[in-house]
C-alpha cells in the first residue's frame, strides 16, 4: 500500500451548494436563550447545527459550536449590518430609490447568509408552550349551574342592550345593560384559578426595571415634547371631531357620528375626558393630548408583546424603536383617531399569542375584549378580526397545535362571541344603519365615489406592492401624517427591520413555527385598510391606515438587534461592545426620528396647512377690544382655511364664520364695528381675493385695510376692519 492511500482523509471545502443547505436545515430543537447581555458564551445560542464538511472544525453538538462561534470575532455580522445602514441611508431624499442601496443590501443579506450559515447571528428562542392539553373544563357540579345561569342571564341582557341601543345613542339604561352583560358573559367564561389578568402587569423593581424607567423617560419625551405646536395647525377634519366633542357635551351621546362619513365614538369621548382632566376645552390641543396620550398607552403592549415572542431584552428594543420612531409618533400627535388602531390591535395580538402558548382562556377573552373596544375607534380594526382567524389558521397548520386542535375552534368562537359582545352598540347601529356604516370604507374599496382607474386587481396588487415597499423605500405622499415620499422607518431600524425579516424567514424554513410565518403575514394583513384603497390608489400607502403594521415591523426590528447583540457575547470585552453597538444604534435612530418629527414633519405640515390660529388670535383681539364676535366674518375661497377653525382658536367651537361674497352686503343691518378676513397672496395672483375686497370697499368706504404678513409663503390674509358706525 502507497504511502499516499496511508494518509488521513483531508476534509473537502464546502461547496455553494452546502452552504444554501445549511442556511435551511431544517432544525427543531434549540437552546432557551438567556435575556443577561452578559451571558457566558456558553449560553449562545445558534440556529442550526454546522454542515459536516465546513472549512473548520466541525461537530453537531450545538454547544461546542456555539463556543466555536463565540471564540470567533462576528466581523461578517456586523460587516452585514454596516451595508445594511449604508444602503439604507442611500434611500433617504432625495431620491427615495437607489441602484447602489440595493446593490449594498443584496451585498448585507449575502453576509447575513454566512453569518447564519456560521452560527454568528441568530434570534432568540421561541418560548415553549407552557399549557397543558386538557379539555376546557368549567367546573362540576353547582359550579357548572352557576356558570350557565351567569352566562345565559348575559346573553338575555346582550339581546336587551342590542334593542335599547336602536336610535344611536348611549343612555344611562342600555350602558348599565350592556356593561352587566359583559361582566356576566366574562364572568361565566373566566378561569378562575388562572392570574392572567394581573400576572402580567407585575415588575420587579430591580436593575431592569430601572432600565425601563429609563426608557420610558426618553419615550416620554419623544411622544409629549412640542405638543402643542408639532403639528401647528388642525385642518377640516379637525373642525368636525371639535364640534362633535362639543354635541356629546350637550348631550348628543351618539354611538356613531355621521358628520364627515361617518365615525366612531370613542375618541369623541375620549377627548371631552381629556378637556375636562387637563382644563383645555373644545380645542386643537386637547384633540392633539388626548391622541398623544392613546400612542403612548400602546407601548407597554409593545413590549409585552416583544417580550411574549423573543423575551425582555427583543420586549424593550421594540419599546424604544416604536416609543421613538417617527412614525408611531406622527400618527400620535396628529389629532385624529389614528392611534386608535395599533391601541387596540396590540393588546389583542399579544393576549392571542400569549392564549395559543399557553392555552389559556382567559387570554382569549381578553384578546376578544379588546378587539371588541377597538371596534368602537378607528375603521381599520374592522381588519383585525382576519388577522385573527389568520392566527388561528397558521397555528392549526402547525406542529405547535399538537394537543391543543380540538379545543382551538372553542378559543375561536370564545373570542370572537367575547368580541360580540363589546361590539354591540356598534352592530346595533350598522343593522339600523348599513349603509351608512359603511359609506367611508366602501368609497375607498369600491367605485362609489370615484370610478376605478384600472380592474380592481391591478390596483390592489400595486398598492400591496407599493404598501410593502413603505418601510424602506416610500411612505406615500399625504403630508398630514407623514414626511411625504421618504421610509416610513428611520435608517437604523428599517434596516434592522429588512435584516429582520430574513432571519425569521431562515427560521421559519428551518424550525417552522407558526409564530414565524404569522409575523410576516401579519404585516400585509395589517395593511389591508391601507392597500383596498383601489378607488384611491393614490391615498396608499397611509401611514394612518397601517398604524397596526407598525407592530409587528418593530418587533421584527428588535429581534435582528437582539440576535446581532447575541453573537457579540464573550468575554469584558464583547460586554462593552454590545452595549456600545446597540447605544450607538439606538443614539442615531433617536437622533434621525428627532429631526424627522420635530423639523422635517413639522415643517411640511406648517407649508401644507392654513395658519387658522393666527386668524383666531385677530378674532381674539377683536373681542377683547370690541366684546363681540358675531361681526367678525371669513369669506370663504377655494382651497383655504376652514372658516370653522379660526372660530375654534376664539373658543367658539360651534360656529361657522363663512360670509360668502354674494352675502357681505346682509353684514350692513348689522350696527357696531366689524371685522373681515379675506384671502392674500401677493405672490401668487390666483390666490389674491381681490373680488371681496372690492366689494367690501365699496360697502364700507371707511374701512380699514391693512395684511397679516405671515411666517411662510403664501400664507398672508387681508384684515378689513369697519370702525363702528355713529
Amino acid at each position: 500500500m502507497s504511502d499516499e492511500l496511508q494518509q488521513p482523509e483531508q476534509p473537502t471545502e464546502p461547496s455553494v451548494l452546502d452552504y444554501f443547505k445549511s442556511l435551511f436545515r431544517f432544525n427543531r430543537e434549540r437552546p432557551a436563550v438567556s435575556d443577561d447581555l452578559s451571558a457566558s458564551s456558553e449560553q449562545l445560542p445558534v440556529v442550526s447545527s454546522q454542515p459536516e464538511d465546513a472549512e473548520l472544525p466541525i461537530t453537531n453538538d450545538i454547544a461546542s459550536v456555539s463556543n466555536l462561534a463565540s471564540i470567533q470575532f462576528p466581523w461578517r455580522s456586523l460587516l452585514a449590518l454596516l451595508f445594511a445602514l449604508i444602503g439604507q441611508s442611500t434611500f433617504e431624499p432625495p431620491p427615495t430609490t437607489s441602484p447602489l442601496g440595493i446593490v449594498l443590501f443584496l451585498a448585507a443579506f449575502g453576509l447575513l447568509g454566512w453569518a447564519v450559515h456560521r452560527g454568528e447571528w441568530s434570534l432568540a428562542s421561541h418560548q415553549p408552550s407552557s399549557g397543558d392539553n386538557a379539555p376546557l373544563v368549567f367546573g362540576n357540579g353547582i359550579a357548572v349551574l352557576i356558570r350557565g345561569i351567569v352566562l345565559m342571564l348575559g346573553v338575555i341582557l346582550m339581546f336587551v342592550g342590542f334593542v335599547l341601543f336602536r336610535g344611536n345613542l348611549f343612555t344611562t339604561l342600555n350602558l348599565s345593560v350592556w356593561i352587566v352583560a359583559i361582566l356576566f358573559i366574562a364572568g361565566a367564561l373566566w378561569e378562575r384559578k388562572s392570574n392572567s389578568l394581573f400576572g402580567w402587569m407585575r415588575i420587579r423593581f430591580n436593575a431592569w426595571a430601572l432600565l425601563l424607567i429609563a426608557a420610558t423617560a426618553l419615550i416620554f419625551f419623544f411622544r409629549f415634547y412640542q405638543t402643542a405646536s408639532v403639528p401647528p395647525e388642525p385642518f377640516s377634519d379637525h373642525a368636525e371631531k371639535i364640534l362633535d366633542v362639543f354635541e356629546v357635551s350637550q348631550g348628543a351621546t351618539h354611538i356613531f357620528f355621521t358628520r364627515n362619513t361617518g365615525r366612531e365614538a370613542f375618541q369623541m369621548y375620549w377627548t371631552l375626558l381629556v378637556a375636562n382632566i387637563f382644563g383645555t376645552g373644545f380645542s386643537y390641543l386637547s384633540l392633539k393630548l388626548g391622541t398623544a396620550i392613546l400612542g403612548f398607552l400602546t407601548l407597554p403592549f409593545i413590549y409585552l408583546l416583544g417580550k411574549e415572542i423573543g423575551g425582555k431584552r427583543v420586549g424593550l428594543f421594540a419599546f424604544i424603536l416604536t416609543g421613538i420612531g417617527y412614525w408611531p409618533n406622527v400618527i400620535s400627535r396628529v389629532g385624529l383617531r389614528f392611534p386608535l388602531y395599533p391601541l387596540f390591535a396590540a393588546p389583542t395580538l399579544f393576549f392571542l399569542i400569549r392564549g395559543l402558548r399557553t392555552r389559556n382562556r382567559n387570554d382569549f377573552i381578553l384578546s376578544g375584549v379588546f378587539l371588541g373596544l377597538g371596534l368602537h375607534g378607528y375603521s381599520p380594526m374592522r381588519i383585525v378580526p382576519f388577522v385573527v382567524i389568520a392566527a388561528f389558521i397558521l397555528y392549526w397548520l402547525h406542529s405547535q397545535s399538537k394537543g391543543a386542535r380540538k379545543n382551538l375552534g372553542v378559543w375561536l368562537v370564545m373570542l370572537g362571541f367575547i368580541s360580540l359582545v363589546l361590539f354591540i352598540p356598534l352592530l346595533s347601529y350598522w343593522v339600523e344603519n348599513p349603509q351608512m356604516f359603511g359609506l367611508r370604507a366602501f368609497s375607498r374599496l369600491s367605485g362609489t365615489e370615484q370610478a376605478l382607474s384600472a380592474p380592481a386587481y391591478q390596483i390592489f396588487f400595486s398598492n400591496l406592492w407599493n404598501a410593502l415597499k413603505m418601510f424602506n423605500f416610500d411612505d406615500g405622499e399625504i403630508w398630514v401624517h407623514s414626511v411625504p415620499h421618504r421610509p416610513a422607518l428611520d435608517v437604523v431600524t428599517a434596516a434592522l427591520f429588512a435584516m429582520g425579516v430574513i432571519l425569521v424567514l431562515i427560521r421559519y424554513a428551518r424550525e417552522r413555527h407558526w409564530l414565524d410565518l404569522f409575523l410576516l403575514v401579519s404585516i400585509p394583513l395589517l395593511q389591508m385598510p391601507s392597500i383596498l384603497s383601489l378607488a384611491f390608489p393614490g391615498e396608499n400607502p397611509a401611514l394612518n391606515r397601517a398604524g397596526a403594521a407598525y407592530i409587528p415591523v418593530f418587533i421584527i426590528g428588535a429581534l435582528a438587534l437582539d440576535g446581532l447583540l447575541i453573537s457579540l457575547r464573550g468575554g469584558k470585552m464583547r460586554g462593552f461592545l454590545v452595549w456600545g453597538i446597540s447605544g450607538i444604534l439606538l443614539f442615531v435612530s433617536a437622533s434621525q426620528n428627532f429631526d424627522l418629527v420635530f423639523d422635517q414633519y413639522a415643517g411640511s405640515f406648517k407649508q401644507g396647512s392654513w395658519n387658522s390660529s393666527d386668524m383666531g388670535g385677530v378674532i381674539s383681539e377683536f373681542e377683547r377690544d370690541y366684546g363681540r364676535t358675531d361681526t367678525v366674518w371669513i369669506v370663504p375661497y377655494p382651497h383655504w382655511v376652514d372658516t370653522r377653525l379660526p372660530a375654534v382658536w376664539a373658543g367658539i367651537p360651534n360656529r361657522d364664520m363663512a360670509m360668502w361674497r354674494d352675502d357681505l352686503p346682509t353684514t350692513l343691518e348689522l350696527p357696531g364695528p366689524k371685522l373681515f378676513i379675506v384671502r392674500a397672496n401677493l405672490e401668487d395672483p390666483a390666490g389674491n381675493d381681490q373680488e371681496s375686497l372690492a366689494v367690501l370697499k365699496s360697502l364700507y368706504p371707511n374701512g380699514l385695510l391693512r395684511l397679516f404678513d405671515s411666517d411662510v409663503t403664501g400664507h398672508d390674509f387681508w384684515i378689513f376692519f369697519v370702525p363702528n358706525q355713529q
